[in-house]
Parts: C-alpha cells; sequence; structure tokens
C-alpha cells in the first residue's frame, strides 16, 4: 500500500486464506451439498478405468462364449457411470459457483462497511483508488478461489488419493516407484511457487497504483484541461500502467515456468514408469487389461497433480489479494464510540452549549506542525459565532474537532456538559448539522441529495428545506425538477446551486448546533442575499458557528472570534474588533478599503 504509515501486517502465504473462514463458515449446507457432489463426480471417475479393464480382459477376451453379452454390459455400465458424472458434475459447478459469488459479494459488503467508518486520518494516508482495487480487482481473484479453486483441490485430491490407491491395488511395484519419483518432483514445484506468490502481491500493488492515480485525475479533469496537462497525464497513467504490465509478465514467466516443470517433471516420471509396465505386460506379469487400468489411473494421477499446480498457482495470487484485504479490515479507526456511551442530555430550545479547553491539535500526517494550540472558548446555547483568520489558523480544524473526525492530543470538548468522547459517534454527529466549503453533491436526483440530511424525511420536509435554502425556485426549473439527475459531483449544476442543495441538506437535518464553513462562498450577489435571510431564519433557535472569510457576512453575528497559528487571539463583536485595532481590524481594512 502507497502509505507512510505503517500498516498491520497479515499472516504470509497460503496462510492468509484462513482469514476468509469467517466468510465461508455462514454457508455450511452449500458446501456439504457440494462436498456431496464432489464425491460421486471423484468416485464415478474412478470407476472408469475398472470398467475398460473388465472389457478388455473378459469382454474381448477371444473364444469366450458369453463375450458379446459381456461387451454390452459393460457399455451400459460405463454410460450410467457417465451420467452420474455428468449430473454430479454440473451440480458441484453450481454450488461452487453460487458460494463464489455469495462470499465474494459478501467479503465487498464487509470491506466497504469497514472502510468507510475509518476516520479522516485513513484516507490522508490511503488512496481512494487504491481502495477501490482491492474491493475489484482482488475480490474476483478470491471468488476464482472460491468459486473453483477450492473444489478443483478437493476433486483433485480425491482424485490423487483414489487414483494412487486403485494404482496400488494394479501394481504395488510401480505404484511405489511413482511415488518415490513424484515426492522428488513436487519439492521443487513447492518451493518456485513460493516466488509467485511474491509476484502476484506486486501485480496486484501496480494495478492498485494505476487505478489509484486513474482515479485522481478523473476527478481533477478540467484542472488537468485548463493546464493543458492531457499528455502528461496520458504519459504518466502510461508508466504506471507499463509497471503493472511488466509485474504482471514477470508473475506470468514465473508461473509459465513452474507449468514447464510440473509438466515435464510428472510426465517424465510416468512415461518411466509405464515404460517399465510395458515390459512386464511382455514378459506375461500383468495382463493388457491391468496395464490399461494402471495407465488410466496413471492418467488421472497426473491430471490431478497438474491441475493442483494449477491450483496452487490461483491460490498464491488469490493469498496475495486476501491479505492486502485483510489489511483493510485489520485497520482500527482511532476514533471509535465508547463502550459505554453517556446519554446527551434533552438540548435546551434554543440550541446547545460548546465548551473547548486546553485544546492541542496537531494532524496525525503533520505531527510536528501545531494546527491548534491552548484553545479554549464557550459559547453559550443560541449563540452565533464566527470565527475568522488567515489560511491556516485552524478554523477548519475546529470544525473536525467538533465532530470527532480526530481527537485533540490534549484538552477536552464538551457538548452540553459532557465530553464528546463519552458520546456515541452517531449521537454527535446526529446534533451537528454541517455545510462544508467543498460542495458534496452524490449522483442522485435533487430530492435525494437533499433527503441525505433527512433518511426518512417527506417530498413536502425536503421541498421546504430547498424553499428555505433559495433552492427550491431554480430546482423546478431542472427538467425533470426534484427527479433531475444532477451528475457525478454534482456536474449539472452552477457552484451556487450546490452549495445551495447543501445548505438546503443541513436545514432538512434540523439540528441543534450548526457548522457553516463558508457557507455563501459560492454564490451570486442575488443569491448570497436569499441565502443569508435564510441562514438567519435557520439560525433561529440553535447554536450556529460560521467560518467565513468574507468578513460582510458576519457582522451582524453575536461573537467574532479571531483564530491565528491554532489560538484565539481576540473575541469581540465587529465594532469593537475593528476599535482594537488588531489582526481583525487589519483584514477588515484590507477587505472593506478593496
Amino acid at each position: 500500500m502507497n502509505t507512510k504509515t505503517e500498516r498491520p501486517k497479515a499472516k504470509s502465504g497460503l496462510k492468509t486464506l484462513a482469514a476468509l473462514l469467517p466468510f465461508l463458515s455462514p454457508y455450511k449446507k452449500q458446501f456439504f451439498f457440494a462436498t456431496i457432489a464432489l464425491v460421486i463426480a471423484a468416485a464415478s471417475t474412478l470407476t472408469i478405468p475398472y470398467g475398460f479393464r473388465q472389457l478388455i480382459d473378459l469382454g474381448f477376451t477371444a473364444g469366450n462364449p458369453d463375450h458379446a453379452s459381456h461387451v454390452n454390459y459393460y457399455f451400459l455400465g460405463l454410460f450410467g457411470v457417465s451420467c452420474v458424472l455428468a449430473i454430479s458434475t454440473a451440480a458441484r459447478f453450481y454450488t461452487v459457483s453460487w458460494l463464489g459469488e455469495r462470499v465474494t459479494a459478501d467479503i465487498r459488503s464487509a470491506v466497504y462497511a469497514h472502510v468507510v467508518q475509518q476516520s479522516p486520518q485513513f484516507f490522508e494516508t490511503t488512496q481512494s483508488g487504491e481502495v477501490l482495487s482491492r474491493l475489484t480487482t482482488d475480490t474476483t481473484l478470491i471468488q476464482t478461489v472460491v468459486g473453483t479453486s477450492i473444489s478443483m483441490a478437493l476433486r483433485n485430491i480425491l482424485l490423487l488419493i483414489g487414483g494412487l490407491l486403485m494404482m496400488l491395488i494394479t501394481s504395488v511395484k510401480l505404484t511405489s516407484i511413482i511415488i518415490v519419483m513424484l515426492l522428488a518432483v513436487l519439492v521443487p514445484i513447492i518451493i518456485f511457487a513460493r516466488r509467485v506468490r511474491k509476484l502476484s502481491r506486486a501485480s496486484q500493488d501496480r494495478i492498485a497504483d494505476a487505478s489509484g492515480l486513474a482515479g485522481e485525475i478523473l476527478n481533477a479533469v478540467t484542472i488537468v484541461q485548463a493546464y493543458t496537462h492531457e499528455k502528461i497525464e496520458a504519459q504518466r497513467f502510461g508508466r504506471a500502467v507499463e509497471q503493472a504490465f511488466t509485474t504482471a509478465i514477470n508473475r506470468i514467466r514465473a508461473r509459465s515456468i513452474l507449468t514447464v516443470m510440473a509438466i515435464l517433471m510428472i510426465f517424465g516420471a510416468i512415461v518411466f514408469v509405464l515404460w517399465l509396465g510395458a515390459h512386464a505386460v511382455m514378459d506375461g506379469g500383468m495382463s493388457g487389461g491391468e496395464l490399461s487400468q494402471f495407465i488410466l489411473y496413471a492418467a488421472i494421477v497426473t491430471g490431478a497433480v497438474g491441475a493442483l499446480s494449477e491450483v496452487i498457482g490461483d491460490a498464491q495470487r488469490a493469498a496475495g489479494a486476501s491479505e492486502r484485504l485483510m489489511e483493510l479490515l485489520a485497520e482500527r479507526s482511532p476514533i471509535t464510540s465508547p463502550l459505554h456511551p453517556v446519554a446527551l442530555p434533552v438540548l435546551a430550545k434554543q440550541g446547545a452549549a460548546l465548551q473547548m479547553r486546553d485544546v492541542f491539535f496537531n494532524y496525525p500526517s503533520r505531527p510536528d506542525t501545531s494546527a491548534l494550540s491552548a484553545l479554549s472558548l464557550d459559547i453559550a446555547p443560541g449563540e452565533t459565532i464566527a470565527i475568522v483568520g488567515p489560511s491556516g489558523a485552524g478554523k477548519t480544524t475546529l470544525f473536525q474537532l467538533l465532530l470527532r473526525f480526530y481527537d485533540p492530543q490534549a484538552g477536552s470538548i464538551t457538548l452540553d456538559g459532557v465530553n464528546i468522547k463519552e458520546l456515541d459517534l452517531h449521537t454527535l454527529r446526529n446534533t451537528i448539522g454541517i455545510v462544508p466549503q467543498d460542495t458534496v453533491i452524490f449522483s442522485a436526483n435533487a430530492m435525494e441529495n437533499i433527503r441525505y440530511g433527512k433518511p426518512d424525511a417527506t417530498d413536502e420536509e425536503v421541498m421546504a428545506a430547498a424553499t428555505l435554502a433559495a433552492a427550491h425556485e431554480f430546482i423546478e426549473r431542472l427538467p425533470e425538477g426534484y427527479q433531475s439527475f444532477l451528475g457525478e459531483r454534482g456536474v449539472r449544476l452552477s457552484g451556487g446551486q450546490r452549495q445551495r442543495i447543501a445548505i438546503a441538506r443541513a436545514l432538512l437535518k434540523n439540528p441543534p448546533l450548526l457548522l457553516l464553513d463558508e457557507a455563501t462562498s459560492a454564490l451570486d450577489a442575488e443569491s448570497e442575499r436569499l441565502v443569508q435571510h435564510a441562514l438567519e431564519a435557520a439560525m433561529a433557535g440553535r447554536t450556529t458557528l460560521v467560518i467565513a472569510h468574507r468578513l460582510a457576512t458576519v457582522q451582524r453575528v453575536d461573537r467574532i472570534l479571531v483564530l491565528d497559528q491554532g489560538r484565539v487571539v481576540e473575541s469581540g463583536t465587529h465594532h469593537d474588533l475593528v476599535a482594537q485595532n488588531g489582526l481583525y481590524a487589519s483584514l477588515a481594512a484590507l477587505q472593506f478599503n478593496s
């Protein structure tokens, strides 16, 4: 994974696949039926060589008056075995394919559900494109193992064991020789297979790198085109693809060498033993039917060993994929709900009370840079507080701590007298509504985008929130009104329209604490006037914190807090702060004079 932080280490090798057992255990019944079908299919396959021996030794014997009836009997028997083999193989294929699809779907759901619960700290060091690669490419490899390879492995193990037993029954001497030779062959194959697993993991990592790069560029395609970097970015992606290709070719080359080793060495051993068997027939030591039976069982054993070598190759790739997925599932968010959360008191009708005491905070990815330092503040229920200051002063960081996306290294934050660390995360965040500066619009219609603030809201409630946010009029003008699809990331809307959708979403939630991060920054003058009136109405009966860069929008708030280098350096009304002739007065002079 392309990260700067240490990830939990998963077990290496095929042992990693044992981590999939929790996903397989709910489907014991399906595994039982698949095993029954597997055993029947293997038994049918092992019966066929015996039938051919009887045909050769009894049915084709010269001078036997009943040879015609023997031939008919054995051919009917072989056809019956073929019918059983066909039905059991089809049943096995359906059952294990179902298991592969089901388990893969469960793994994808589990990994995704786990990832979306991670704190922003996780996404500071992990590309979303890499996570998507693991959810798609890696789970597909696991699907191959669960839906095909496990079944093939069990089938060929049964055929290998059954074939060897029947070979022993046919000729102990020849079978003993072939077992010794096969063991000598398998040792180097297993050793070489370890290299295949390492190359498989590297190949999957390079694919994830390319996916992450593509996702990043496609999300910023307008900037790429504005700076005419299409060719540069295409070349970057081409290099990433070539690295993935080179690594994949190394893996394929290793798999090819493994296959050559397996086939040549195993078939060489089989041919040598069969040469001995041919001489035994010529010397009268065994019958032609016995040799035919031995050859067929040897072919079954050889095919089983060859198939198992292929399965081991697939399993090695799946082990790398499983390792990467288990790394994601092993991630533990540092921000979690307490085991015994405290109930939040009934919030006052006028909003929530908020306190911060000596809060110190550094971002995990920037441990040497202080984002907030000894920050303390008291906000009464129903107060409207503006937070201003230069870029990097800690304004957005303050909001992230209130939402408990991060925990401060020192100090405390309380909501109506309860430390927010003692609250269930959903309880805390359900009391807070936020309109971020970077508006998020989902690939859905306008109705569902606003309803995101309150999933059980009626259409009438959604429209009322839209009206309050000055969004109802432009939504009604869309081709399908509230049912209009807004495009990925809201590309069909202007910046101001996207921001009003976000405001409507927050107002629909109707929280006691409202956080506005430059909520009107993308609006034109007329829309800003409408939304400002709507926000003033919405602020009634709730506590509101407003991050603002345009000071003209915060002159009527109850109090203004001026942050600089993570500290509150000034506090008061607009007129008080201008009179103090400090940092706020400098910012105001720059804006209002211009």
